[in-house]
């Protein structure tokens, strides 16, 4: 025997969390962390340079 669930059939809508634009100090504080990722590996490509591949030469 088959059961049938009466449910409404109203389509459920997921509550929207409010997004704020980011502030110039957000951006400023996200490109700054950035653009030190970006100093730092730079840095560590060149010590592996110069610590590993310089001797060889």
């Amino acid at each position: 025997m088959k059961e049938t669930f009466n449910q409404d059939l109203e389509p459920n809508e997921p509550e929207r969390a409010e997004t704020y634009a980011p502030t110039e100090s957000s951006i400023a504080a996200s490109n700054a962390i950035k653009y030190t990722a970006y100093i730092m590996l730079l840095f560590g490509f060149l010590y592996f340079l110069v610590a590993y591949l310089g001797p060889m030469l």
